[in-house]
């Protein structure tokens, strides 16, 4: 064997180096070209055939991932999602009325888990008013929502002007039996507010190999809830809030963007919406919102400012549905909307 010389051995420390770092979740491509990297290195004669092949090495370090991502199936993301629930905690009374007998945590916790066990990668999410509207919440004050949601495993959630209706101190005193984060970006709390550091303003989250980045966006709470419930709330505004979340989530190399809204879906007057976010920040592949009870059939397709695709989809309220959405992540993690559906909690095998 020939004399092994200080090139090699820099060499090949400096080519494992950057393969350990980029490509140690693919250990057979890593071991192999490791393999090789070794027999060329050892028996290398001289400087002028290390520089040589050291640009060869420096290429297949380059590649490797662009083989990798070819070999790899497409990943399919499912998110669930669910919007002004309103307390409901059981199905509406049969009694021949409107919705009569649809509804129901219950139901919609064993859809979840059927779910669940179908698919590899789910994620679930709430765009808020999990408070008022049934005696469950004025007798217990939400912790029961709270804690049926953490049951049902809820990822994330956003506020609704209705999860103040008993003050700062009233959902403050609630937040510790929901074990997910609520994600609040244009809302600031002053220090003498009991919410003062309290929640994200978005979070990352992994589902097969993805990076997904959620934020939250909040309604103005002024004229919807009595000042005093929500002092120490400074809202901010909403479009201003998302181009730097969004910014903030595109520099953590995130794979889809998220936007959880409680604005309302659309107004005929200038009042900021999920229509008003879709159409003048860049870079929000999908806005799951609330607050307007709009029941979709479908998910609206809209514009970015550059012509990107944005969806917004919301499943009217008192969790008489469960949004469905399926993307499909194909190499080079390019994504699509595949499936949409928007499933009728005690009607589970009808899709609208």
């Amino acid at each position: 064997m020939r004399r092994i010389s200080i090139y090699n051995l820099i060499g090949f420390s400096k080519l494992c180096l950057n393969l350990l770092v980029h490509h140690i979740p693919h250990k057979r491509h890593t071991i192999s070209i490791c393999i090789i990297s070794t027999y060329q290195y050892l028996l290398m004669p001289s400087r002028r055939v290390f520089l040589k092949q050291s640009l060869v090495g420096a290429t297949a370090v380059t590649i490797a991932p662009q083989l990798i991502w070819a070999n790899k199936p497409p990943i399919k993301l499912v998110i669930l999602h669910t919007n002004d629930m309103h307390s409901r905690i059981e199905p509406f009374p049969e009694d021949g009325r409107r919705n009569a007998g649809l509804g129901g945590m219950a139901r919609r916790a064993a859809l979840i888990k059927k779910v669940r066990q179908e698919e590899a990668h789910v994620l679930l999410l709430d765009a808020g008013d999990i408070f008022q509207g049934t005696p469950y919440f004025n007798f217990f004050g939400g912790e029961l929502e709270f804690k049926l949601m953490s049951e049902m495993r809820y990822d994330a959630a956003t506020l609704g002007n209705h999860d103040f209706d008993n003050g700062v101190m009233g959902l403050k005193k609630m937040l510790p039996f929901a074990r997910f984060p609520f994600l609040v970006s244009n809302y600031t709390f002053s220090q003498d507010s009991a919410l003062h550091n309290t929640f994200l303003p978005y979070k990352l989250f992994e589902r097969g190999g993805l990076k997904i980045g959620v934020f939250g966006l909040g309604i103005e709470l002024e004229g919807l809830v009595p000042s005093p419930l929500f002092k120490g709330t400074i809202y901010q505004d909403p479009v201003a809030v998302a181009k730097e979340m969004v910014q903030t989530l595109k520099a953590k190399d995130c794979d889809m963007i998220i936007c959880l809204s409680h604005l309302g879906y659309f107004y005929k007057s200038d009042k900021v919406s999920d229509h008003t976010i879709a159409q003048q920040v860049e870079g929000i592949d999908l806005i799951l919102g609330g607050h307007t009870h709009t029941f979709l059939e479908r998910p609206t397709q809209l514009l970015s400012p550059s012509g990107d695709p944005v969806f917004i989809h919301q499943v009217g309220w008192a969790g008489l549905r469960l949004g469905r959405l399926e993307f499909i992540f194909h190499k080079g993690k390019r994504k699509e909307l595949t499936q949409a559906r928007s499933l009728v909690i005690g009607n589970e095998s009808s899709e609208k």
